[in-house]
């Protein structure tokens, strides 16, 4: 009889078992099959626009690119190595790259009406490796930077070459002229002074001559040019009368390019009344005084005139071609200028975009002479960086850093 009994139960207990699975089994579930789903295609400056079907975007002209499921853009960014087989990224926020800072718990559409995109673990903590004060580093997407622009290029060593231009006139300068021919006479009278033998008459004509050789210097005659107007013994009529021969041309220079010009700097001169001529020279003397209205330098050079065409307060133009050598260079548009720093927001990879503060030097044909802060061959961001630099800043502000 107890067995019996036992046996009743065990049947119970069977058909309970197989009741459960029947209640809470899935329905219409295959095991042995994946749920097929179809493919959507978007465009990445249009984002709104999409197709089921590879293309082009009729907005733009731009290639169409597959919107990832999140099941795809996990096994395509899953790491790999020991360890790390099946290993699923984890998703810290969703947000908008047209909105520098904005985030949500989960996907769907921004303020803007765009599809939002997951920031990665990873992702987070690659960014957050670097960063300097008032900015920090910047993690974006392909898509990401597709939408803003990034344009990137590599840091390299190149020879530049500055141009400085001036304008200038031919030189008619009466009062130089005069003051030549007064500091000849005083070195004569010193000399006759020094015939006499009297030591006070001596004393007096010495004074006269470093008095008036003080007046040559000061209107940007230096030690050089004094020397040769001792030697010719006689004031150089070409600042008043232009003949064939050398002559003098008067220009002005701003005082932050006064680095670049010195004395023998090799010149270019150009008429517009004769724009088939070009006349070589070097620079002679450079001013040592400043215009206090203008801020500019003058500087005196002295060019070739064979055929005698030039005239006396004529307008020419002056060009110097200054080699400024081989340099560490980046294009213009890679720095930021942020008011009390220069920065540029470097490559890194894996979309990670690192703000670095650099000291620049020349300006010169597009680029910026770097003087330090970059490394040859290491990738600048040419284009986006305003979007760049925004979102940096608020990371910042965000993590606690005082954006400037």
């Amino acid at each position: 009889m107890k067995t019996e009994r036992k046996k009743l139960w065990i049947a119970v207990g069977i058909i309970l078992l197989l009741a459960g699975a029947v209640v809470f089994w899935p329905k219409g579930q295959n095991t042995s099959q994946k749920v097929a789903h179809k493919d959507i295609y978007f465009c990445p400056m249009h984002p709104t626009y999409t197709s089921d079907k590879p293309g082009i975007c009729p907005i733009c002209q731009m290639k169409l690119e597959k919107r990832e499921t999140p099941t795809e853009s996990t096994q395509r960014t899953s790491p790999t190595g020991p360890g790390t087989k099946g290993k699923e990224r984890k998703i810290l926020y969703w947000t908008d790259p047209m909105i520098p800072g904005y985030k949500a718990s989960g996907p769907g559409k921004s303020p803007m009406g765009m599809d939002l995109i997951p920031v990665y673990e990873e992702e987070e903590n690659e960014a957050a490796g670097t960063s300097v004060e008032g900015h920090a580093s910047v993690s974006l997407t392909y898509p990401k930077q597709h939408l803003i622009g990034i344009k990137t290029e590599k840091v390299s060593v190149r020879r530049l070459t500055k141009a400085i231009r001036a304008v200038g006139t031919v030189a008619h300068d009466t009062e130089l002229y005069q003051t030549q021919s007064e500091y000849l006479q005083a070195i004569a009278a010193f000399k006759h002074a020094e015939a006499s033998g009297f030591s006070e008459i001596i004393e007096q004509s010495r004074a006269v001559v470093d008095a008036i050789r003080l007046r040559l210097i000061h209107m940007g005659f230096h030690e050089g040019l004094i020397e040769e107007l001792e030697q010719k013994n006689q004031p150089d009529e070409s600042l008043l009368i232009v003949e064939t021969g050398p002559v003098w041309v008067y220009a002005q220079i701003y005082q932050y390019e006064l680095p670049y010009v010195e004395v023998g700097t090799p010149v270019q001169v150009t008429l517009p009344s004769f724009p088939q001529e070009t006349f070589e020279g070097m620079v002679r003397a450079v001013d040592p005084m400043v215009d206090m209205m203008t801020r500019t330098v003058r500087i005196r050079i002295q060019i070739k005139d064979a055929k005698g065409v030039l005239k006396p307060d004529m307008f020419v133009n002056a060009c110097m071609d200054i080699d400024l050598g081989v340099v560490l260079a980046v294009p213009q548009e890679a720095v930021f200028h942020t008011g009390e720093r220069d920065i540029v927001f470097v490559d890194s990879g894996k979309g990670v975009f690192e703000p670095r503060p650099v000291t620049l030097g020349t300006e010169a044909e597009g680029y910026d002479e770097i003087k330090s802060g970059l490394k040859e061959d290491e990738v600048v961001v040419t284009n986006g960086n305003f979007l760049l630099d925004s979102e940096s800043r608020l990371k910042a502000a965000i993590e606690g850093g005082p954006a400037q």
